[in-house]
């Protein structure tokens, strides 16, 4: 792991869009938890994709509450949506962005700086879900040039 992240410490306000949201939850440790729930959900991707056209994927987290959630960004509702999986419409909103360039085990690492520049400037937050915004593939991404939005609902 390289000595200093590739983090944007300078939050950027944005607004996320609704999006036709499915996932897998977990509730109770999120660092735990969350290789758990994207091993589960990413076995539903094939599947998925035989109806439905995947746009992204992101995880959906509430840290105070223990919530967490992996999942897909459709394009529509989705159709035919195997029952392990649940869906949601996501409204959105105004959100404090900080991008992780960089591999997927740095975002720990990335997302407890983040909170730590959010207490340090006092960027106030409203009570909805933080997200993390896989805005690169894995699949097709050398692993240090993955791009992650890791985002705070803003007020």
């Amino acid at each position: 792991m390289p000595e200093t992240l590739n983090l944007t410490v300078q939050a950027e306000t944005v607004e996320f869009p609704a999006t036709n949201y499915v996932f897998i939850e977990r509730i109770g440790n999120i660092p735990a938890n969350a290789p758990q729930a994207w091993q589960a959900v990413l076995k539903f991707a094939p599947v998925l994709m035989q109806r439905n056209q995947i746009t992204g994927a992101a995880a959906l987290y509430k840290p105070d509450q223990g919530i967490y959630r992996a999942g897909f960004m459709l394009a529509a509702p989705p159709v035919n949506l195997p029952a392990e999986l649940t869906y949601e419409k996501f409204h959105g909103g105004k959100y404090a962005r900080f991008t992780l360039t960089g591999p997927f085990d740095q975002l720990p690492e990335a997302t407890r700086r983040a909170f730590e520049v959010v207490a340090e400037k006092k960027i106030p937050l409203r009570d909805a879900f933080h997200i993390e915004h896989y805005l690169t593939d894995p699949n097709t991404t050398p692993a240090d040039q993955n791009v992650t939005a890791i985002l705070f609902p803003a007020v």
